[in-house]
């Protein structure tokens, strides 16, 4: 037996495109497991891998703020009473676990409600309550197909809060 034949052989990795913004990052997932089971990463470090390829990690000219030297000029006047209630609900619906949940399992791909409700562990009613909240505050967005109904992240700025909100908690 040569030293190759008895070392395990590695996990193929396949790299998956995440779009964040108009930036992408390159995650690394299972395609097919060999050898010894590893941990898949933990959501820090995808949120993490996100977050390296975006205006935000490179202080550019960032929409979102962050980059304060570039963009403080967008914060000169506060907003509008109407755009600032706005806001205030918008953050109201990352306000409850469950529907924090259902983001999560939302991130990359499309769940009908049993696959949500089975996911995030809670009752089929309940996760299409949360949705029906989700819905209003343009979180996610919903596709027909026959009978069948599948949810889905809004668009990438929902991913980014998301990311954003996983890097700052495990900061």
């Amino acid at each position: 037996m040569t030293q190759s034949d008895s070392s395990p052989s590695p996990q193929r990795m396949a790299p998956v495109s995440v779009q964040a913004g108009a930036t992408s990052a390159t995650v690394q997932t299972e395609a097919t497991p060999r050898g010894p089971q590893t941990d898949p990463p933990s959501i820090a470090a995808q949120a993490e891998a996100v977050l390296a390829e975006s205006p935000c990690t490179k202080m550019i000219d960032c929409p979102c703020g962050c980059n304060k030297e570039s963009t403080v000029h967008l914060f000169d006047e506060l907003p509008d009473d109407e755009v600032l209630y706005d806001v205030a609900d918008l953050f109201k619906a990352f306000s409850d676990t469950t529907r924090i949940k259902i983001l999560f399992a939302l991130m990359g791909k499309s769940l009908c409600v049993a696959d949500l409700a089975a996911a995030v562990n809670c009752t089929q009613s309940a996760v299409s309550h949360q949705l029906r909240i989700l819905k209003q505050a343009r979180l996610v967005r919903f596709q027909r197909d026959g009978k069948n109904v599948f949810y889905s992240l809004a668009d990438d700025h929902v991913f980014t809060m998301l990311a954003q909100g996983i890097t700052h908690i495990c900061e």
